[in-house]
């Protein structure tokens, strides 16, 4: 390590000549170098390997080409002989064409090939069949002989016909009905006294007839043979000892033996093409390359082996002399690199490197650090230069670290060694205010200080922090800090005998502003009434986001008086429900909040927490944009709400669930025409619970959706189970809630309950509630038009208690108003009600709709309703709800009596 010091040190003190001087003595020592026996024989050795191949590559590439000469110059061979052999083939068949045609003309169709037979002038009928052709297309004669068939539909029949060329034409490979075996047609056209056409003379020859001269010993196992027409498709190819026809000839080549892939099978051959005088073919020859050069590549393949052994040879023999000089310099040269590359690391490094001595005073006891060398990046981390911290004791340049600890970090580790590492916030002027990270290590003699600025990385853990226990959008606290905080005003109030005020608080119409607006709205809506709150409070209170549109603030160290905490809940509430300007729009929320106090409602964070929110929702019972403090009563209701969800969970498995049917009557005959289906639930232990106590449990959990498919599909079975029972049919009405209303698959259940019993669609009535409607009004028409496409009919619950507008009830495909039970209790007494209701009955008869009258229990209630044309209603005047066969005798009563009637009249 003492070396490494030196050379550090000596890097350091050097002026730019003496730089410059060691540059020029480095190039001389990698010349040096390059005499040694382990540099200069590998060099040798290598331009002895570059001799060798060369000459060896250079051998190789001069047999390929005299190989490949070679092959090409066979091909050519091959062609003349082929087209020799070609001509005399296709010469002779052509002059048995011209005999046959000269004695049909003189002699006659029937006695031409008798004669010719007779004078040996037909040839062998082993490998040709000659036709004579009448201008019918009939075969006339034949040897051998065929039954007379027709080959007018022929390609050589029809040339003939059309052309009074007197030149002979050759088919493709083909087969026809006079001779089912594969063959090739030469003929020539017959002309009788006046020139016309008389019919066609053809010999017909087997295709492999013009690849018979193939030899193996020549053209080997993969040659190729061959003979094709001018459009370019093979009339006879021979592949070895494959014969085949009638494929494609790539783009033409010459009689040269150009090297090609062949089209039929894809193998390389030296191929060679010569047109043949007389007829529209050419001979082909192809020799395969592999076959061709099989001789060239062993002699190249034992070139290559005799180079590669003699190569192998020469680098085991440099190789062996070349570890031996390795060995005898190695030593030497790793201590060079070692120092040269631990100063080039040192100086490039973005740590700064601090090598001190240790100083001791006369009891051996360190008490300072002499520096010895320095980096460049040290020079920054002090403020001096490195001639100028040479030499210099520690204490001197940095004299806090003697106070802060680290002095007597490095005087642990210069005794004990190890290694040391530690973090802290510098004071030093040069850099200030910077977290540095050092790592201590012992050396002979003293200790070697590594110190990183590590302010980017400590930025960053805090922004992750931060991020962690932050809310994105508002940069609130989140729920973790909230929980985090309020621990600790908890530890801190019961420390000092204090209070801690939690209100839970939850924004009032935030939903319409995000759904109307959009979500941008809504985010900018949360982000501004965030910092209205947070403007209300101490600087030792907390504002955090809980998520969604809910919020809690946190009142530190209060007194034991709910009523301290009043006037700056009274100023969120108010300034929560200022308006606010969002895209233009000018829109107006509110808050209910839930406010406990510790130690009187909970002794920690999750106990508050839920009492908080208990008190929340009782705020939002009693008219909402309020602030409620916890009773320990609201935990009873909760928990009661709990209970009932949990067996709500169960219900509809476990058969709880049943309906009562509500009959509907005409006021004016008192015609039973319709029914309202109302759920009810058995509970195993607390008996029948009423609709209003478990219907909104059901909405919030999302039950009522199995729920509502339960009731739809149970109210059209039984509405069906009238019918078949042969009672007259009457209209099943069945209530949809909000989350029923909204879900997207809500016609498709229609559909599948009304499919499931087979009640015709008119017979259901689906009833919604104006609110439902209002809420997206776009979307509720659609469903609605979709329903009563389907025949389904509609009716408005409820009505006068939402806020519809007139111009948009007008768009709503329905058939039926029902005026709300609240408007009917009091319409003997009272004449606002009766002023709603007749405002009710007009506007549903304006709009072509019939009016129903909902809770109808008096007689006063039915004069009026029947004197001022209402059209319907339902109530106990007439029936409470009832059960399915209660319903069933009251409506075989109405028919009995309906058919008295009849009778009667």
């Amino acid at each position: 390590m003492q070396t490494q010091v030196d050379r550090l040190k000596m890097l350091a003190d050097m002026p730019g000549g003496a730089r410059a001087s060691g540059a020029q003595a480095g190039l001389r020592r990698w010349l040096g170098r390059g005499m040694d026996t382990h540099i200069s024989l590998p060099i040798f050795a290598a331009i002895l390997l570059v001799v060798i191949w060369v000459v060896t590559l250079r051998t190789i590439a001069n047999q390929g080409e005299a190989a490949q000469q070679a092959a090409r110059a066979s091909s050519r061979e091959l062609i003349d002989t082929y087209e020799a052999q070609l001509a005399r083939n296709l010469g002779s068949i052509d002059q048995t064409l011209k005999v046959l045609k000269y004695s049909v003309e003189l002699n006659g169709a029937s006695d031409a090939l008798r004669q010719l037979n007779r004078h040996g002038l037909l040839p062998s009928g082993l490998v040709f069949s000659v036709m004579v052709v009448d201008r019918d297309g009939i075969v006339a004669a034949s040897n051998p002989a065929v039954r007379q068939v027709s080959v007018a539909d022929q390609p050589f029949f029809q040339v003939h016909s059309a052309s009074k060329a007197d030149t002979p034409y050759v088919s493709q490979t083909t087969t026809d009905a006079a001779n089912p075996d594969w063959h090739m047609h030469f003929s020539r056209r017959i002309g009788d006294r006046n020139g016309q056409f008389a019919g066609v003379v053809v010999v017909a020859v087997d295709p492999a007839y013009f690849t018979s001269g193939y030899e193996r010993s020549r053209m080997g196992g993969h040659g190729a043979l061959g003979l094709f027409g001018s459009d370019g498709m093979l009339r006879s190819l021979r592949v070895g000892d494959t014969i085949s026809w009638g494929g494609a000839i790539p783009a033409a080549l010459d009689d040269s033996g150009q090297l090609a892939a062949s089209a039929w099978d894809g193998v390389r051959r030296y191929t060679s093409m010569r047109p043949l005088h007389g007829f529209a073919l050419t001979a082909l020859v192809g020799l395969s390359e592999t076959e061709q050069l099989a001789g060239f590549e062993q002699r190249r393949r034992n070139y290559l082996w005799l180079a590669g052994s003699g190569s192998l040879a020469l680098v085991l023999v440099v190789a062996l002399v070349c570890v031996l000089s390795w060995q005898m310099t190695r030593t030497r040269r790793r201590i060079r690199r070692f120092q040269e590359t631990y100063a080039a690391a040192s100086e490039a490094s973005v740590d700064a490197f601090f090598v001190m001595r240790s100083q001791f005073d006369a009891k051996g006891t360190i008490t300072d650090f002499v520096i010895e060398a320095t980096n460049t990046r040290a020079e920054k981390m002090s403020g001096m230069r490195k001639q100028e911290l040479r030499g210099k004791l520690l204490c001197e340049v940095m004299p806090g670290y003697r106070a802060n600890g680290m002095f007597d970090d490095l005087v642990k580790v210069a005794i004990l060694g190890g290694v040391h590492e530690a973090e802290w916030q510098s004071s030093h002027p040069a850099v200030a205010q910077l977290w540095l990270h050092r790592q201590v290590v012992p050396v002979e003699g003293g200790v070697v200080a590594i110190v990183r600025d590590i302010t980017e990385r400590k930025l960053a853990e805090e922004r992750i922090r931060h991020m962690a226990h932050h809310d994105d959008l508002t940069g609130l606290p989140n729920r973790s800090m909230i929980r985090d905080r309020l621990d600790q005003a908890i530890r801190q109030a019961s420390r000092n005998g204090r209070c801690v005020a939690v209100a839970f608080i939850d924004l009032d119409g935030f939903k319409l502003v995000n759904d109307g607006l959009g979500h941008n709205a809504g985010d900018e809506l949360l982000k501004l009434v965030g910092m209205r709150m947070g403007d209300c409070l101490r600087h030792n209170d907390m504002l955090g986001r809980f998520g969604g549109d809910e919020f809690v603030v946190i009142l530190a160290d209060q007194p034991d008086d709910p009523l301290s905490v009043t006037p700056v809940l009274e100023k969120i509430r108010q300034a929560v429900n200022e308006p606010i300007l969002l895209d233009g729009q000018e829109v107006q929320v509110g808050c209910s909040m839930g406010v406990v106090m510790y130690p009187r409602d909970g002794a920690d964070p999750n106990t508050l927490m839920m009492n908080a929110d208990a008190a929340m929702y009782r705020a939002k019972e009693q008219g909402k944009n309020v602030f409620q403090f916890y009773a320990r009563e609201m935990n009873a209701s909760v928990e009661e709400k709990l209970v009932l969800l949990e067996g709500l969970r169960n219900a509809l498995d476990c058969g709880q669930f049943s309906l009562l049917y509500q009959p509907k009557v005409d006021l004016r005959s008192g015609r039973i025409f319709g029914v309202e289906a109302l759920i009810r639930w058995q509970h195993p232990e607390h008996g029948m619970v009423s609709p209003a106590r478990f219907i909104a449990l059901a909405e919030e959990s999302g039950l009522i959706i199995p729920i509502g498919d339960w009731v739809l599909q149970t109210a059209c079975l039984q509405a069906r189970a009238w019918s078949d029972a042969g009672l007259p049919q009457v209209t099943m009405s069945v209530n949809v809630s909000p989350r029923q209303f909204e879900e997207k698959r809500l016609v498709e259940r229609v559909a599948q309950a009304l499919s499931d019993s087979g009640l015709p669609a008119h017979a259901l009535e689906i009833e919604v509630t104006e609110g439902i409607i209002m809420r997206d009004l776009a979307q509720s028409v659609g469903k609605m038009s979709e329903l009563k496409a389907m025949g389904v009919t509609l009716s408005i619950d409820d009505f006068g208690t939402g806020y519809s507008s007139l111009s948009a009830l007008k768009s709503f495909p329905i058939s039926t108003l029902k005026i709300d039970k609240s408007f009917v209790s009091d319409l003997a007494d009272s004449a606002d009600d009766q002023a709603i209701a007749l405002a009710v009955i007009s506007l549903g008869h304006r709009l072509n709709l019939r009016v129903l009258a909902e809770g109808v229990e008096t007689e006063q209630q039915r004069r009026f309703l029947l004197e001022n044309d209402c059209d319907e209603m339902q109530g106990y005047l007439f029936s409470r709800p009832v059960p399915a066969a209660e319903m069933q005798t009251m409506l075989l009563a109405q028919a009995q009596a309906q058919a008295t009637l009849e009778v009667a009249a």
